[in-house]
């Protein structure tokens, strides 16, 4: 994840510049269920409205919660499919706030309602994500179902009537990319406390439609839009969270940006990307779907690095003989192509693997969806 309003922050208050180091443990981003009531285009998951057999049951799940903690794992985000959808949603949750993680629930948004309102404001959730294509039809059409967006809106509010920390999460296709300036004045009207924008990462339903993918200088606007869009709320002290992920070609980009604004500041940015690093896959996050599998973040489900029904996750991800966990921990990773020359490798990373695994048929290729200029990586 790359949190845009905190390099904004380092703009006016510049904070002094640690070694790159990673958290303790991992933040694993948990599908709990894959069952959901939607069928969304660019689902990572292939979810769909029907019971998907052999997902891990309650004990299962607290046994894995249990090894988590003992491995300082610091953040569990419960999503789906539908997190909502499982039974013991609330159960789970709470046990995971009782024990110390910082616990976030990731939804469509469609299924929060005043029927379970009471139930999720008393789990006392650090953050509930819901996901947002665009607005109004947009939105619906991405969803496939009509009435997504006002039933997902309504959602969002009742969260931020009970002071929940609320957020809305946008993944930009060529398709929805003229909703994104309606979405973030929604985000400013609503009173939503953080905005993710998501690159399309070439996973699921999103392979698919990776054709729709958007085109490179669709991309440099909407960043362009974000940058200026943070970098205001910061100037007015307006506090709202602007971050991205699954592109990790936005640091570099936001160097430019600064270049071009604040070149006074451009050295300071430039340290404080190379602390953050870039990519993180593997290393800072990972995924445990629905039937125990491991996978080196969510976006890579036809890899598994082993199941917590035979292993604890604390064996798998610190397993030294794994060899891609090893490739991935390398920095920078050893990649080839335009990533491999490019010269801001160090601090993005060579941003995803998946899609370049997906996109040219090899994991150490260059990532197809970086957006920056032959020159621009010279």
């Amino acid at each position: 994840m790359f949190r845009i309003f905190q390099f904004m922050s380092e703009l006016t208050d510049p904070t002094p510049v640690a070694p790159r180091r990673n958290p303790p443990g991992p933040v694993v981003i948990w599908n709990l269920i894959r069952r959901c009531n939607l069928t969304c285009r660019h689902c990572y998951s292939i979810s769909a409205d029907k019971d998907f057999p052999g997902e891990l049951g309650t004990d299962e799940v607290f046994a894995v919660m249990d090894d988590l903690k003992a491995f300082r794992v610091p953040v569990l985000i419960l999503s789906g499919g539908e997190p909502l959808l499982r039974p013991d949603i609330f159960e789970i949750a709470r046990r995971a706030k009782a024990m110390g993680f910082y616990t976030s629930l990731s939804s469509n948004g469609t299924l929060i309602d005043r029927h379970n309102i009471d139930a999720i404001d008393a789990v006392g959730f650090d953050y509930v994500g819901v996901s947002l294509d665009g607005v109004g039809a947009t939105h619906d059409r991405f969803r496939r179902k009509e009435g997504a967006f006002a039933a997902s809106l309504a959602g969002l509010r009742l969260c931020r009537e009970r002071g929940i920390k609320v957020g809305v999460r946008y993944t930009m296709t060529e398709e929805n990319a003229a909703d994104l300036p309606a979405l973030l004045e929604l985000v400013e009207r609503e009173g939503i406390d953080k905005f993710y924008f998501s690159h399309l990462n070439y996973a699921g339903r999103g392979n698919v439609n990776r054709k729709t993918d958007a085109h490179h200088i669709t991309t440099r606007r909407a960043m362009d839009l974000l940058f200026d869009t943070s970098w205001e709320h910061h100037r007015q002290g307006r506090r709202r969270e602007f971050v991205t992920g699954n592109q990790d070609a936005d640091g570099p980009y936001l160097l430019q940006w600064v270049a071009a604004r604040f070149p006074e500041r451009v050295d300071h940015i430039r340290a404080k990307l190379l602390q953050w690093g870039g990519n993180a896959t593997g290393v800072n996050v990972a995924n445990i779907d629905n039937l125990g599998a491991v996978h080196p973040d969510t976006m890579w489900w036809d890899v598994s690095l082993g199941n917590v029904r035979e292993r604890p996750f604390s064996a798998i991800w610190s397993d030294p003989e794994n060899p891609l966990l090893r490739e991935l921990r390398r920095h920078p990773r050893q990649v080839s192509g335009r990533c491999g020359t490019c010269a801001y490798l160090p601090i993005c990373n060579g941003s995803s693997r998946v899609r370049a695994a997906q996109g040219l048929g090899n994991r150490w290729g260059e990532d197809p969806a970086c957006y920056l200029s032959e020159e621009e990586i010279a």
